[in-house]
Parts: C-alpha cells; structure tokens; sequence
C-alpha cells in the first residue's frame, strides 16, 4: 500500500512549490491582470496539474529506494536471492512486461511494493519480513500481485488520474482566490496577499477532497491485481498469501508510503474513503468468488 501515499505526498509537495514558485516568478498574476481569466487559467491548470502528476511519477522509483533504503540485487549472492530474482523474471516474462529491478527493505513487517514509470522500468521490492515469515508458495503470490500492479500500467493511470484531479484543484482554488480577494476583501487589484492565503489553503482542503478519488481507485486495482497475482502463481497461493497477512495483523506502514505494499490497515466509516486497500476479507471472498 505504500506507493499510492508516497505517491500523493510528493504530488501535493510538487503542486505547492510550483504554485509558489509561479507566484515569485511572477506568472500567475498575469491570469488575474484584468479580471480572472477562466480560459487561460484552464490551460495553467492543465499544464501545471499534469507536470506535478508526472513529475511525481518519473521521480517514483527513486523516492522509493531513498525512502524505504532498498538494496537492489545487481547480482545474486544467497539461494533466497536467486529464487526471488528467478521468480519476478519468470513472471515478468509471464505478464509480456520488461524485467524489473528486485530489491529487498529491512522491516521486520511483511510487505512488498512495485513501482516505476513504465512496465518496462519498474521496481519490485520485498521486506526482510516478508521473506522470513511467508511460505515461499505465498511469497510467489504476493511477487506475481505486485508484478499485475506493473502489467496493469497501474502508476501510469494513476498519474493521470491525479493529472486531472490536480488540474480541478488549481483552477478552483484560484476561483475560490479571486472571488474571496474581490467580494469579502474587497480588494481593488487582482492577486493580492488574501488571494494569494486563500488560494493555498484551498488547494490544500481540495487536494485532501480529491484524494477520496485517488483512493477509491486505489481499492479497485488492488481486486485486479489479486486476480492478475492468482493468474502467475495460482489462485490458492494468491488466497493463501492474504489469508497469512490477515493472520499476521501487520504493523501499519510509514504513512508517505503506505499505498505501495500488498496490504493496508482496516477502517470504517467516513475513514474507509481514505482507504488505499480494501479489508483483506473482502479481497479473499472476491478471489473465492472467482470462478
């Protein structure tokens, strides 16, 4: 689950610095110079919404190693390196997808996560945990999980999805700037200091809003890539393997990278719309259901 939170982090870091940076430069009041101007704001916030989104998506694989400290396996040094390379190479070549970087974490959690720019410039990564507490059958399902997540072209479509959420939420945080600025503020000029406060704040409210979006996507892709793990290493193992994760009741994981493993953390109510993964039961049952 840790790739979507990391993923959403270094996004709406992004968008921020560019909305600062535009001010500084002295960009944006170009768009409010003679009365907010819808169509050309249109077009900032296009730009501007899907060069955060990929940015955030080209600079994927790093954040990851750098943030979880993963040690890539250039070159098999024990048995357990050669099976795990073995196995994401034999499922690579399964899904019609290049070969991806492996690499293991230390945490004494039992995850996994890929990530990566294309399906032909990708990273699959396990935790010491993983490796350690898992039968080498249910390992196998949670590699072929993650190598589906790849195949699916999963960060790819998420990036543009947050392409067009980020460009709603630069057009109608700087709607909400202006309006705030001319009719509470009362303020003669465009662009002043309270457009300039509520703009951020707004795009900071929007951005949590819009994430329930993200998320829900984020619960969908995680039956197909079930579905897509029980089709490499069989579905009983894929079973298997989430059965030993719902038994194991792990640690949630780091928040800024909780979307990237093969699980996350229960909630209900108006928390469960902010769930990067579905219940382990409800992902279970939909593989039993599947015929």
């Amino acid at each position: 689950m840790k790739r979507i939170i990391l993923f959403l982090a270094t996004n709406m870091a992004i968008m921020l610095v560019l909305s600062v940076t535009m001010r500084v430069l002295g960009v944006e009041p170009y768009l409010t110079a003679n009365g907010l101007n819808l169509t050309s704001l249109l077009i900032f916030a296009v730009v501007m919404g899907f060069g955060g989104s990929f940015i955030s998506l080209a600079i994927s694989k790093w954040m990851a190693k750098k943030s979880m400290g993963v040690r890539v396996i250039d070159a098999p040094s024990n048995s357990t390196e050669f099976w795990l390379v073995d196995t994401v190479r034999k499922y690579a070549a399964d899904a019609g997808i290049g070969m991806p970087e492996v690499g293991i974490f230390d945490s004494p959690q039992v995850n996994a996560f890929a990530t990566g720019m294309t399906k032909n410039s990708s990273l699959v990564a396990v935790s010491s945990g993983l490796l350690q507490q898992m039968t080498r059958p249910e390992a196998e399902a949670v590699l072929g999980h993650e190598i589906a997540h790849i195949a699916n072209g999963d960060m790819v479509t998420l990036a543009l999805i947050q392409g067009v959420v980020n460009t709603f939420v630069m057009f109608l945080s700087r709607v909400i700037g202006h309006t705030v600025d001319r009719v509470v503020f009362k303020s003669e000029r465009s662009g002043g200091p309270a457009f300039f406060i509520t703009m951020i704040i707004a795009e900071l409210v929007l951005g949590v809003l819009a994430s329930i979006i993200v998320m829900w996507f984020s619960r969908k892709r995680e039956f197909r890539a079930d579905r897509g793990g029980a089709s490499l290493a069989g579905r009983q193992n894929m079973i298997a393997a989430l059965e030993r994760l719902n038994s194991l009741h792990p640690a949630p994981l780091p928040e800024k990278m909780a979307a990237f493993g093969i699980s996350g953390s229960g909630a209900s109510g108006i928390k469960r719309l902010f769930m990067t993964h579905p219940p382990l039961e409800e992902r279970i049952a939909a593989l039993r259901a599947v015929q």
